[in-house]
């Protein structure tokens, strides 16, 4: 007798754009992040204001100026806090005004949230021993005026990122891919500009900051830096930026779309 083979169909096409995740269990569904850098560039942002924050908290001094009386004064957070501007730079010129707000409010959400623990964490009880009443009175020095930096940074940082993202999309709008050294040159000092001049005013006190003078050195100190630093690393920040625009597919896509239109 004949044994009849059965039938053999071919596997279901996966019409989707993206496989389904392997590793997962059956019929599990999950979104599409998609191929975008957003979510690193988020991260690090949020890692730069956070530890910006804390080192904000501490007055540096490195001396006078041989010769002219100028005190060069700072905080600890001074080498950070302009990496903040260039993920900003980055993430507006390839994601647009509306994302680079987003990272702004997200970074200093995450800011404000850690303000909060670093509170809580003063207000538990420490050991009653010598070391653990040590500690406690470290961590008050240490953390506890951090709100006052993080509300100084807040404002300024919202300020100033805000108008260096306004400058860098509308610049763009003009422009289109050309002119992004332009777009960085000048929207680098603006942003830095308010937003040295508010926290300064407002971070001075809880650094350790008393008088007119000083806060004058650390203001313009603090702003003549962060130019520097932005101007400085502006090749390395157009060259990152033309890369992630490279291996970014929907922004080739998009940049195709425009082009055809």
């Amino acid at each position: 007798m004949w044994r009849t083979r059965p039938a053999v169909y071919p596997a279901p096409v996966n019409t989707h754009r993206n496989p389904p995740p392997s590793g997962g269990p059956a019929g599990a569904v999950y979104a599409d992040r998609g191929a975008s850098h957003f979510d690193i560039l988020l991260a690090a942002m949020v890692t730069v204001v956070i530890l910006s924050g804390i080192g904000a908290a501490k007055g540096v001094s490195f001396g006078d100026v041989p010769g002219t009386g100028f005190e060069i004064i700072t905080d600890g957070g001074f080498f950070l806090f302009p990496l903040a501007y260039v993920l900003g730079d980055i993430v507006t010129e390839l994601y647009g005004p509306r994302a680079a707000r987003r990272a702004i409010l997200t970074s200093f959400s995450v800011s404000i949230l850690a303000s909060i623990c670093y509170q809580v964490i003063i207000a538990l009880p420490p050991f009653p021993d010598d070391y653990g009443l040590a500690k406690q009175a470290a961590l008050e020095l240490a953390l506890g005026p951090v709100w006052i930096v993080v509300l100084a940074g807040l404002l300024g940082f919202l300020a100033g990122q805000s108008l260096n993202s306004f400058v860098v999309s509308r610049m763009k709008r003009r422009t289109g891919e050309r002119g992004l050294v332009a777009r960085l040159f000048t929207s680098s000092g603006l942003g830095e500009l308010v937003d040295t001049i508010i926290f300064c005013s407002i971070a001075a006190t809880a650094i350790g900051i008393t008088s007119i003078q000083q806060w004058a050195e650390y203001t313009v100190l603090g702003f003549v830096y962060k130019v520097l630093v932005q101007y400085a690393m502006i090749p390395v920040t157009s060259r990152v930026i033309r890369w992630l625009k490279r291996t970014d597919p929907t922004y080739q896509e998009r940049l195709a779309a425009a082009s055809a239109a």
